[in-house]
């Protein structure tokens, strides 16, 4: 009965520990091949798309008339955005784009999971914070700017080093003699 006790307590400290972000992926990546399969049979309404206009400085840009599926996603403001077409008119890229609210959802689940499982969506505004150590230290702080002088005996400074200098090699090479010129 024990083992079975320790086995459970470590499977849900492994869960909270990356349990939770690999379900979540597996979740929001599910979502992605939905929004996909919808959005590659056409199944979503004009008025849901959002249009992003982007400058292109191409050169010799060639436009587009109709627009062509494109793959992808960006995020902006926290709402992710799925690409659904694009094409290329007037040095623009135009990119029209879906909310993806599935994967939004999803994101937002596993962060408040994240936040309940180590107790940090308590409420901090009806508890009065203890910052006695933030006015103790502030009050200990000292400003003033210590010099040191340090001497050394004129002795220690003046000592030659020459039983090293044998073991310096040569700088300098000899060669042999030009070297090849090249004609161009």
């Amino acid at each position: 009965m024990k083992k079975l006790a320790a086995i459970s307590l470590i499977c849900l400290l492994a869960f909270n520990w990356f349990g939770y972000r690999i379900v979540t992926g597996v979740m929001s990546d599910d979502a992605d091949q939905r929004l996909e399969a919808q959005l590659d049979t056409e199944q979503y309404e004009d008025s849901q798309l959002i249009e992003v206009r982007i400058p292109l400085n191409v050169p010799y840009q060639v436009s587009q008339a109709e627009f062509e599926r494109h793959y992808g996603e960006v995020e902006a403001d926290g709402i992710i955005y799925t690409y659904v077409k694009s094409k290329v008119e007037m040095n623009e890229l135009v990119l029209k784009c879906i909310p993806n609210d599935a994967k939004k959802q999803i994101r937002e689940a596993g962060n408040d999971f994240y936040k309940k499982t180590n107790g940090l969506d308590q409420d901090q505004s009806g508890k009065k914070t203890n910052n006695q150590v933030v006015k103790q230290s502030a009050t200990d702080y000292d400003d003033r700017l210590e010099t040191f002088t340090v001497q050394v005996p004129v002795e220690s400074v003046s000592t030659a080093f020459a039983r090293f200098s044998s073991a310096l090699t040569d700088a300098g090479l000899v060669v042999a003699g030009q070297p090849p010129q090249f004609f161009i």
